[in-house]
Parts: C-alpha cells; structure tokens; sequence
C-alpha cells in the first residue's frame, strides 16, 4: 500500500505547477483569440444589471479567470472607460462564469468502466487533446488556429495537473494522521480562514478548487468541511483585485473594495445558513462524504445564491464601497483631458489595446481642435485662443509620451493580428499627431509675430492664406476622420488633396515673390509668410502619413510604391486630384491684369 510522504508532496507540487502553468497557457490563448469579441463586448457595457451580469460570464468563460476580469475592470474605471456603477454587476457574472472551471474539473472524480464514462475522465483523453494541440501549433499557418492549439495544450497540462494532485494524495485516505487534521476543519471559522489564506497566496481560486477536489477524491473530506473552505476560497480570490488597486484612483479602489463586499457578506449571510441546517434537519447531508463534482455544486451554488442575494442592492454596494474608500478633501481633481490608461489592463491585452485605441482616438479629436483653432488665429488674431492652441499642444505631447510607452509594452505581449494591426497603426499615427501639434504652435507663433509688429498681409495675400488654411483644414478633417472611424474610403481621399495642397503652395509661392518684385510686399513680411507655408505644407504632409499608415496596413501594401502606382494609373485618384484642383484654384483671387 502506498504511503503519503515527502515524494507525493513534491508531486502534488508539480501537480499544482502544471494546474497554474496550463491554466496560464489556456487563458492567454482564449484571450488572444477572443481579443476582439471583448472590445466589442467593452463597448456594450450599459447600466442594465441582467446584460452586465451576462457580460461579465461571458467574459469569464473566455478568458478562464474572474479575477483577470476583476483587474480589468479596476484599471477600465481608473482609466475612466467604465463607471464604477456598471462594474457591480459585472463582479457578480465573473463570479458565476468561474464556476464553470470546478465543473470542467469535477471530471476527474468520474468513475465506472462504462467505455464512454472512461472517455470522459482527463486521464483518458488529455493525452489526445495535447497531441491535436500541438499538432495545431507545429502545422497550422494560420495564427487562430495555432492559437487554438495552445488552449488545447494548456487544457491537457491543466488536467495532467489535476490528475498528479489527485494521485499524489491518494494515500491520504488510508492515513490517520489525515483523517485526525481534517477534525480540525469541522470548525467553520478555520476552513474559511484556511480557504481565504491558501486562494490569497496562489492568487487563483481554480487551482484552490482543484486542490480541495483532489482532497476530496480521497473520499475523507464531508459536504460540513468542505463548505466552508469554499466560502473562505472565494474571499481570497479578492487579493487579487486588492493587489491590482494599489496606487489607482478612488473609484477604481472601489471596484476592489465592492468585489470584496460580495464576498463577506455572502459569507456572513450563508455560513450562518449552512450552519443552522447543519445543526437542525440536515445533519445526516453534512455528515456525508462529498465528490470533486460534490465540490463544483457547492461552488456554484454559493456565487449563484449571493448574486440573487445581492444582486437587487447593487446601488448600495456602491454606497458602502464610497464609506470605505472615502473622498478626501485634499484629493486633486481629475483632468477629464488627460490621457486616460492603467497598467491593471496588462492583464488582458486586448483591452490594453482598445483602452490605448479610445486614448488615440482623443489625441486626434484634441489634435484636430488643435490645429483648427491655430488656422483662426492665423486669419484672425486671439490671445485667449492662442493659450488654447499652445496648452492643447502640451497636452498631446503627454498622450504622446504615455501612448507611446505604453505600447511598446503591449507589442511585447502576446495579441491577436488584428490588435496587432490596431498597435502598429497607433505607433505610427501618435508620431504625426503630436508633429501636427508641433506646427501648429509654429503657426501660432507666426500668428503672434504679425500681431506684435502689426504686420498685415496685402488683400490678396489674406485671401490666398484664406484658400490654403481651407485646404489644410479639410484634409485634417479627412485624415483624422478616416482614422477615429477606420475609414478607408476617406484615407483614399487624403493624398489626392494633399498633391493639390503642394500645389497651391508652390502658386502661392511665385505670386508672393511678384509682389515682393513689385514692392507691394516687404522681405521680413515675406519671411513669415514663407514660415507659415511651410508649416502648412507639412501639416498636410502629416495628414498623408496618417492616411498612408492606414491603407498600408489595411491593404497590406508598400505606401510609396502604392502612392507611385495610383498616381500614374488609378482613374479615382486622378478624377480625385481634377476635383480638388477645380475647387481651390478657383477660390484663388484673380490677379489684376
């Protein structure tokens, strides 16, 4: 007969490694692979409690972990995507959605020599599942599937896990140092402390679920001990969320303070439940042996009954959170304008991705302020919108600076093509924004020094500046559209009106020079409007590089080389061109004969 000693011990250990290394390798693949559902989903989140609810299983489901989603949604409302009142009921899906993982694992307990019974149990058909999973990963070409071929390996890993545990404290029950440990349990207060301290150090209520079911297995652990060990678990997989809220913002405290809430009070509403039924008419049930699939009901049975318990008072979760983490006077408002992103969304990059997307997305709009209020001052001078034009310009230095570090960290991880598209579209087009910006100072500057030295272009001079400052802002209008709304079609349109842009600058350009030769123009005057071109004429170059990284990735094309091509031989670019051509020109004053 086998004897529970210090070799099961290590084994159990390797157990439990390879339990948390597949369970790792599994939710990562699921994440990478569902990436864009789960923007998709972000972008659902309303205030309906039954929608957030099934949201935030289904979330769970995906990525395998509810403490994953409880991190992701500390940093969504520190980085300001989520109220903290549509995360409550959120916490109470991932909840629910977690117990699927005790269910999946509950297979280990199944036994009978029925073929198809034997079929079920992991030690029977992970070997198959790892083998297809790699197969996937070696052959496959395509990133989806060889994605789906690790969650195949991190499944077989995770239940080769279960089965070590399970098989290292098998001697358990034949131990009676076992069995006189396990009395101590029949102390509620001690199974939830021991359940809440061990989920709390390995920071995953799975593999705390998987260890009790492998104890269970031994057919020594009863439905009284095992119940409170699985309240205590669920409030240690708090510490995760706890962890994750150091150095956030107050609200986002909150949502680590509400997932907690959940937990005791289920657990001061429940355990005292469990134990009056305990004592009075079901004595005989507590005193039975429970199964792993014993341990997945509990489970379930504890997150389902406290969401209909607390479910109907999220309001007042939110209140008590406000009690426990309290505004303080002191506390600096927040700058709605600042950029927006929190380090808490690594743990799912996706949502790292489209976090960073919504913060892109706002660096444009403010860009696009940016530039349209320096082209008014430009034509028509004002101090108070100069100071506008110069802080929006610092401003999107600093989205430039936390975008850009930012996601040199997301490349680094592991995310789907297409978030990968989303993060290479987003390096390139932060760079041109805050170049934009930079011009647009530049104009102010100019703006200012004719204002000081009141200087004044001639009449035909500010109706030429007039035309060209149109021209500029209807292609950053194009060009930042096309990004916000991923518009090709728009992209399309930017580079024809850029050639045009050129054009009339190199127009502008010999008319000045007539005048300066006719002395209707003076040199230093001159200089300035050179200045002022310049910077226009770069701008509109900006907005062709936006454009151009846009087709470029989409289209999976070499710009330069596209740009060639269309130029000389795309019918659409070349009416696209005549268009904007008739349009400007003809705005262009006359001269005089």
């Amino acid at each position: 007969m086998e004897t529970f000693d210090v070799f099961s011990v290590f084994t159990m250990l390797g157990g439990l490694a390879f339990f948390l290394y597949g369970m790792n390798v599994m939710s990562t693949s699921l994440e990478k692979l569902t990436g864009g559902k789960l923007e998709s989903a972000l972008r659902k989140m309303t205030s309906n409690k039954i929608k957030s609810l099934l949201l935030g299983m289904g979330i769970t489901i995906a990525i395998q972990s509810s403490s994953a989603v409880t991190v992701m949604l500390v940093g969504l409302v520190n980085s300001g995507i989520m109220m903290l009142e549509q995360t409550v009921a959120v916490c109470f899906g991932a909840d629910i959605g977690t117990t699927l993982t005790a269910w999946i694992l509950s297979l280990s307990g199944i036994k009978g020599d029925n073929f198809f019974l034997k079929l079920l149990k992991p030690s029977s058909f992970s070997p198959l599942v790892a083998l297809a999973g790699i197969m996937l990963i070696m052959l496959a070409k395509k990133s989806k599937k060889k994605d789906i071929g690790s969650i195949m390996l991190g499944f077989a890993i995770l239940m080769t896990g279960m089965t070590l545990m399970s098989g290292a404290v098998a001697p358990l029950a034949e131990s009676e140092g076992f069995q006189q440990a396990l009395v101590a349990f029949k102390n509620p207060l001690l199974g939830v402390l021991v359940g809440a301290a061990f989920t709390g150090i390995i920071q995953s209520s799975a593999a705390s679920i998987g260890i009790l079911q492998a104890f269970s297995s031994t057919g020594s652990m009863t439905v009284g001990m095992a119940a409170p060990l699985i309240m205590g678990l669920n409030i240690g997989t708090c510490i995760t969320a706890l962890l994750s809220s150091i150095g956030v913002k107050k609200n986002a405290k909150r949502v680590a303070a509400i997932h907690i809430s959940i937990k005791v009070i289920g657990v001061l509403i429940l355990l005292p439940i469990t134990l009056l039924l305990e004592a009075t008419v079901a004595k005989d049930f507590f005193d039975d042996t429970i199964s792993p699939i014993g341990i997945a009901i509990g489970h379930s049975i504890f997150n389902i009954a406290i969401t209909l318990l607390l479910l109907p008072f999220s309001n007042q979760l939110v209140k008590l959170s406000r009690k426990i983490v309290r505004d303080k006077e002191e506390d600096e408002a927040s700058n709605e304008d600042e950029p927006k992103l929190d380090m808490n969304l690594f743990k799912i990059p996706s949502v790292a991705v489209e976090a960073c997307r919504e913060a892109a997305v706002q660096m444009a709009r403010h860009t696009e302020t940016t530039i349209t209020d320096a082209l008014y001052v430009l034509q028509k001078w004002d101090p108070k919108m100069s100071d506008k034009v110069v802080a929006g310009e610092q401003l999107i230095d600093r989205y430039e600076d936390r975008l850009g570090a930012y996601l040199v960290k997301i490349s680094k991880s592991s995310v789907s093509s297409a978030d990968n598209r989303k993060v290479s579209k987003m390096m390139h087009v932060i760079g041109n924004l805050e170049r934009i910006s930079d011009h647009a100072v530049n104009l102010i500057e100019s703006a200012q020094e004719l204002h000081e030295k009141q200087y004044q272009f001639s009449e035909y001079g500010s109706l030429e500046m007039n035309v060209i400052c149109a021209a500029i802002d209807e292609n950053i209008h194009t060009a930042i559209r096309a990004y916000v709304d991923d518009d090709l079609a728009l992209a399309h349109r930017v580079e024809p009106l850029e050639e045009v842009v050129d054009n009339l600058i190199i127009e502008l350009k010999n008319r000045h020079i007539d005048r300066l030769q006719a002395g209707e123009c003076t040199v230093e005057l001159g200089y300035i409007f050179q200045d002022i071109l310049i910077n226009l004429e770069r701008i509109s170059d900006h907005c062709s590089n936006i454009a151009g990284c846009l087709i470029e990735i989409d289209e999976k094309t070499e710009i330069h080389e596209y740009w060639n091509d269309v130029k000389q031989n795309d019918e659409k670019f070349r009416s696209l061109y005549k268009e904007f051509t008739s349009e400007y020109f003809a705005m262009l004053p006359k001269l005089p004969e």
